[in-house]
């Protein structure tokens, strides 16, 4: 069997948090209105091991770890008229957007901050520390992985 992938997936946590999985269990990650996020998504294989990053808040950083459970689910929010995720463009014979359910792992005792990825990597090693980065889905290499995964 294959190692598992790492990724890195951004939630604001007033939309989103680390607690909301926790309560819930799994989700499903939808909402994804980027291409390249959406493309690193399709990459993803069950068993995947993702980091739980809160962004948009003070201080942004990784909070705990889930994992890939499901894989090329419809994202049934590019059809909700009412949703902020609808997409016009998107017909349901021919579906622009998809997601992944996850499942709750853990939370981190501590917030592992964006100044401080920023001083244990540079933007090639981790995408998310490099500046203008926006993207709420970005790969992260294995030897990246460990070392985060020690820290959290």
């Amino acid at each position: 069997m294959n190692e598992p992938n790492y990724w890195l997936m951004k939630s604001e946590p007033d939309a989103y948090s680390i607690d909301n999985l926790k309560n819930e269990g799994v989700t499903l990650w939808d909402g994804i209105r980027n291409y390249q996020a959406r493309n690193f998504m399709r990459k993803m294989i069950r068993g995947d091991k993702v980091f739980f990053y809160h962004s948009n808040c003070k201080p942004p950083g990784i909070v705990g770890l889930m994992e890939v459970i499901d894989l090329n689910i419809v994202d049934p929010t590019q059809f909700d008229k009412d949703s902020k995720y609808f997409d016009p463009k998107s017909k349901p014979e021919n579906p622009r957007w998809d997601c992944v359910k996850m499942r709750y792992l853990y939370k981190s005792n501590k917030i592992l901050s964006l100044p401080e990825l920023k001083i244990l990597f540079n933007e090639e090693d981790l995408l998310v520390v490099k500046k203008g980065n926006r993207l709420s889905i970005v790969p992260v290499q294995n030897h990246v992985a460990k070392i985060l995964l020690e820290k959290i």
